[in-house]
């Protein structure tokens, strides 16, 4: 009989929803953390693309409307304010190529730091505003950690690392994955940081699931002058968390 797999989320280093859920189980349950698999998710660029199209894999992404956009906007400042976060500094992203980021991840989780990678990853981009498909960004993120700055900042360039990506992002789609924050138990799953509490539930297997710890944070966005802070396609989605 095969054995029961692990719980597992998938996260994205692109999502201000799954940032929130990182947050949340950090500060109320980072043993849950510990108990879990973790696999990314992200939005593939044109190589990855085939890759997945040659095994016959097609991801959940479609264009995002404007109306949509903006709510999303209105939706993570809620969020930000609800958890006192108010030192965030929210990137634009213009053109990027989120296999920099999520195949690094992959190349500092072979050295046993990817959660030290997803930590360091989400405070660059959500509180020091950096752009984590700069390379030279990686490499900062790289030193900061005494991991091969080269190695991690050209991982998009390794095809060994690029086949490895697309093959987790087909695990997620063989795992019905449609939005993250993304969480499996047996076979549940749960979508979404307001999901979080339940997971967390059938992880520990009984108990309540503690509020989430305020944390401090400039002002989150405002819709009338961030209106391309999310691109109008993509894998983000609505409050439950599809960002």
């Amino acid at each position: 009989m095969a054995s029961r797999r692990r719980p597992r989320w998938y996260f994205s280093l692109r999502s201000p929803y799954s940032w929130f859920a990182y947050r949340d189980l950090m500060s109320t349950h980072p043993e849950v953390l510990d108990a879990i698999d973790w696999l990314p998710f992200w939005e593939p660029d044109e190589e990855t693309a085939r890759l997945l199209a040659d095994e016959g894999v097609t991801l959940p992404i479609v264009a995002m409307s404007r109306a949509k956009n903006f709510y999303i906007l209105q939706d993570t400042r809620r969020l930000a304010t609800e958890r006192g976060l108010t030192d965030i500094s929210w990137p634009i992203d213009r053109d990027p190529c989120w296999e920099v980021a999520h195949l690094a991840w992959i190349a500092a989780e072979d050295e046993g730091r990817g959660k030290d990678f997803v930590a360091a990853a989400y405070r660059a981009r959500w509180q020091d505003g950096k752009n984590i498909s700069e390379p030279e960004v990686i490499a900062g993120i790289a030193d900061e950690l005494g991991l091969d700055a080269r190695r991690l900042s050209t991982a998009a360039q390794d095809p060994e690392l690029r086949k490895r990506g697309a093959a987790l992002l087909a695990e997620s789609a063989h795992d019905g994955l449609f939005g993250v924050p993304f969480f499996l138990h047996g076979r549940d799953k749960f979508w979404g940081v307001d999901r979080v509490a339940p997971f967390v539930r059938a992880v520990l297997g009984s108990g309540q699931a503690d509020k989430p710890a305020a944390g401090k944070g400039t002002d989150a966005p405002d819709p009338a002058t961030h209106a391309d802070l999310f691109p109008a396609g993509g894998d983000m989605g609505h409050a439950g968390g599809c960002g």
